[in-house]
């Protein structure tokens, strides 16, 4: 990574590394390799160092968090996945740092079931990006380059 180019941290949640297989009319066909390779391509062009990560664990995501404030990065993008309605721990990490978090999901959680519907993410993020499949992370990385 060089002066001029800033690390975005992609962290995401439970169940994500099934991407591809699970339930794909909900959540796509692609892969979360395949939504990484495209980020990291994304970011070549827009100066970012991309890393992706994915746990099932609540507590790796916590000190992922904790890491990007420590490493300078100038941006995370968060796809908590399920920990979205459930975690207050998620939503003290990022109350806990400077680094703007922006909330990304596939699909629509408004228009999923009533537990869906509140993210306990939401009320630290920068913003939420939600809806548009694969391309949210996307979207969601055009809006870091912003910041």
């Amino acid at each position: 990574m060089t002066l001029s180019q800033k690390l975005v941290l992609v962290l995401n949640g439970p169940n994500l590394n099934l991407l591809g297989t699970r339930e794909p009319g909900i959540y796509g066909s692609a892969t979360l390799d395949d939504i990484a390779s495209a980020l990291v391509e994304r970011g070549k062009a827009l100066a970012l160092v991309v890393e992706s990560r994915q746990s099932n664990h609540e507590g790796a995501l916590v000190d992922w968090l904790h890491e990007a404030q420590s490493r300078g990065a100038s941006a995370v993008i968060l796809n908590a996945g399920a920990y979205t309605h459930t975690s207050v721990a998620l939503l003290d990490a990022i109350r806990a740092i400077d680094v703007p978090v922006i909330e990304v999901h596939l699909s629509n959680p408004h228009a999923r079931e009533d537990f869906r519907h509140t993210s306990w993410i939401a009320l630290a993020a920068k913003g939420t990006i939600a809806g548009f499949g694969a391309d949210s992370y996307l979207l969601a990385l055009e809006a870091a380059a912003r910041l």
